[in-house]
């Protein structure tokens, strides 16, 4: 290969030709559309600017009858539950509260492998996934069979359910009530009677109902356990896929494995667009999005935007040297007021669970997985990538 010869890019997940150098520019449906950084980063940081993604408009439409989940809340209300609850996301409390509990667990879906000699690892992974995100909600009364009922309620339903209209709604609402009667209910009881340190017992203290508790544990289930199983099949695939790579992390201490996630994770954010509405005119280079606009923030073309991640935007290159103030995963966790809290969640379990598996001896991948999208989250969905041990 000469020094002329073009770089293939590794992203696994198609998004089509992205363009971080593009203007600002409004689109023929009306949506505003951002692909480099420093505006993409601008506009989710803005205080004039709204959450519109994740299916905001439908959401707000009960906002009169009961307290949204915090995913839809902005202004001062957002800001003063976020700074609340900010003490169950902290590195600190990640690893001194959960580490224990993620390494018990990823040692069962190691073993679950080691019985079966092969298995799907986006099931292994989610599996994972939802049993650490119960734990920091506090969903520990839980009935067997929780992640059944929750990917029920995730998967795509129009990709994987020959049913239209009103049939969907009820197959919906059938998966809700199921979650809401085997695994919420039972944690509220409990934590009705004796409150204990976690998000549900601090919901309740703030006087929420049942059902207001029920949305706040049905959207963190999409950020904390969806999204996850999503990282961990992807991150597992580029680790399959370059020796070089895999062997860094496999002999890498704890920071160089986690820099190695967070570049893999910049390569392949798993929700890549970001949506709000703007609640006043908002002046960019090149261009005035006026109030009421909807901005589609495209993180997957900022993350691999040349002045602020170098050269060879496209490869996974660890440590590669960012602009100042520029974070490692780029704007793969989003950025302002609804900045996921969950990162260190994520990368700590994705670690450890990843760290297990590449262990195992005669470890290999006996499919690739296909790649699905979930548009109501602006998200990939990878699933059958099959592994397999001696």
């Amino acid at each position: 290969m000469t020094a002329e010869t073009p770089l293939v890019s590794q992203r696994k997940v198609p998004r089509g030709k992205l363009a971080p150098g593009c203007p600002v520019h409004s689109t023929a449906d009306g949506v505003w559309q951002v692909h480099d950084f420093a505006t993409a980063r601008e506009i989710l940081r803005s205080t004039e600017t709204r959450q519109a993604g994740f299916r905001a408009e439908q959401a707000k439409k009960a906002e009169k009858r009961m307290r949204l989940p915090v995913l839809y809340r902005d202004g001062t209300e957002h800001r003063e539950h976020r700074r609340q609850t900010a003490k169950y996301f902290t590195p600190r409390r990640v690893d001194t509260a959960y580490r224990s509990l993620m390494e018990r667990l990823a040692d069962e879906q190691i073993a679950q492998l080691r019985r079966r000699g092969e298995a799907d690892l986006s099931k292994l992974s989610f599996e994972l996934a939802v049993a650490v995100t119960a734990e920091v909600m506090g969903l520990t009364e839980r009935a067997p069979g929780m992640p059944k009922r929750l990917d029920r309620f995730f998967m795509e339903r129009s990709a994987r359910i020959p049913v239209v209209g009103w049939i969907k709604s009820v197959w919906s609402n059938t998966a809700i009530a199921m979650f809401y009667y085997r695994d919420v209910r039972p944690s509220v009881r409990v934590r009705r009677r004796e409150r204990r340190d976690d998000l549900i017992s601090h919901l309740i203290d703030e006087g929420c109902t049942d059902a207001e508790i029920l949305g706040e544990c049905v959207t963190f289930g999409a950020a904390g356990m969806a999204t996850t199983r999503e990282f961990i099949t992807v991150a597992a695939w580029h680790l399959f896929a370059d020796d070089d790579l895999r062997a860094a992390y496999t002999t890498g201490t704890e920071p160089e494995r986690t820099a190695i996630l967070h570049e893999i994770l910049r390569l392949e954010p798993v929700v890549f667009d970001l949506y709000r509405r703007t609640s006043a005119d908002i002046t960019v280079p090149g261009a005035v999005i006026p109030a009421g606009a909807i901005v589609e923030v495209g993180v997957a073309a900022a993350n691999v935007d040349p002045d602020v991640v170098g050269a060879q935007a496209d490869r996974v290159c660890p440590n590669r040297p960012l602009a100042a103030g520029v974070r490692e995963a780029v704007l793969s966790f989003g950025d302002g007021p609804h900045r996921c809290p969950g990162e260190h969640v994520a990368i700590q379990e994705t670690d450890i669970f990843l760290v297990k598996l590449f262990a195992l001896p005669g470890l290999r991948m006996v499919t690739a997985p296909k790649v699905g999208a979930r548009p109501g989250i602006s998200s990939y969905e990878v699933t059958n990538l099959r592994v397999a041990v001696d």
